[in-house]
């Protein structure tokens, strides 16, 4: 029994199966109705540590203060301050480091109902998170969560559901994601220049000041990215902050890369600097921002039916404005498979993460 050939596709349903199905959850092994963990400031917790061959293919997950207060004391931004890491096959850094709330596809600490095909965050208005992107593992899978709040007790609910094998079989990628900032973004300062010619003007042709979502070496296939902005342009001008194209250069090639695009929206499959809200299983746009797209801006991308593949290495980046002259705030989870061990990579400190209001 390995990870076999079977989808997950309504047309592979009627193939029968014999793999375990197997959860890791918060219920109380009392008995009693305290189905959670509780975390405090400071602590890590280890949500699971499985043993074997298997694949996690689905993830649910919920928390709460337990004392919310009031809206001047609560804080509001915790989740921002709870990290979620996991390991698989014992190697020694985590291939998930990421803030909880980004990982499950909105950014800025906050939860919106969002339907994709991978993350959804579901009622009541987003506070509900999932996933289903399958995380295969050949020896163990170890998931943790710190909590990095100053005072805040939280209430923790979660399953970690996943399938055991005998063996898991070759081919397969190890589930990676990893969360990055630049805030602000190193932009151009408009001095003399026309609010047309501060927006459209200039040449981009080398892609070296492009905001960077994912810098990975090995072997492997890029499947997406959530990229939150804040509008940080104080104007009464036209403020779209997204005529910045995205470019992904592949096995260290030279610019142009392979894949170019023509604009930020145009990368998230929407056009004509969309303000609604909107959700596909594939690209949405979950915050769309404010009037004249200011404030706070999450939008995905998931590459599930064309996955960028990657012999050597991978560099997916995106302009911050047309020739990089915006100076927003730009934060992203990127979302890969690939072989291990995987270049290490880190988290600012919580200081730096902190969204901006």
């Amino acid at each position: 029994m390995t990870y076999g050939q079977f989808g997950s596709s309504l047309r592979d349903l009627p193939r029968l199966r014999s793999h375990r199905r197997r959860r890791e959850s918060s219920w109380d092994r009392s008995g009693g109705n305290d189905d959670r963990i509780t975390v405090g400031p400071g602590q890590t917790v280890t949500l699971a540590d499985l043993r074997g061959a298997g694949s996690v293919n689905h993830i649910w997950m919920t928390v709460a203060p337990r004392d919310p207060g009031t809206p001047e004391t609560a804080d509001r931004d915790f989740l921002r301050k709870l990290v979620l890491r996991v390991y698989w096959d014992g190697a020694e850094h985590p291939s998930v480091l990421v803030p909880l709330g980004d990982f499950f596809g909105v950014g800025h600490a906050r939860t919106a109902n969002m339907v994709s095909a991978p993350l959804q965050m579901s009622p009541q208005d987003g506070k509900a998170f999932n996933c289903w992107f399958h995380m295969p593992f050949a020896t163990g899978a170890r998931f943790e969560l710190t909590s990095e709040c100053e005072s805040e007790v939280l209430w923790f609910y979660y399953y970690i559901d996943y399938d055991q094998f005998d063996e898991l079989g070759e081919g397969l990628g190890r589930f990676h994601a990893q969360w990055r900032r630049e805030c602000p973004t190193d932009g151009l300062e408009q001095g003399e220049l026309t609010n047309s010619e501060f927006l459209f003007d200039g040449k981009n042709l080398d892609g070296d000041g492009n905001y960077v979502i994912l810098d990975a070496e090995g072997r492997g296939h890029y499947v997406g990215c959530v990229l939150n902005v804040t509008n940080l342009r104080r104007t009464a001008d036209w403020n779209w902050y997204g005529e910045g194209d995205d470019m992904i250069f592949i096995d260290g090639e030279a610019f142009p890369p392979s894949l170019h695009g023509t604009g930020t929206e145009d990368y998230f499959n929407t056009a004509w600097c969309p303000s609604q809200t909107y959700h596909a299983p594939y690209h949405g746009i979950t915050i769309p921002g404010g009037d004249n797209w200011s404030g706070q801006i999450s939008m995905y991308r998931f590459h599930i039916e064309d996955p960028v593949p990657f012999t050597r290495s991978i560099r997916v980046t995106i302009e911050h404005g047309h020739d990089n002259r915006r100076s927003d705030d730009l934060s992203s989870v990127a979302f890969w498979y690939q072989e291990l061990p995987h270049k290490p990579f880190d988290l600012p400190p919580v200081t730096d993460r902190l969204p901006i209001w």
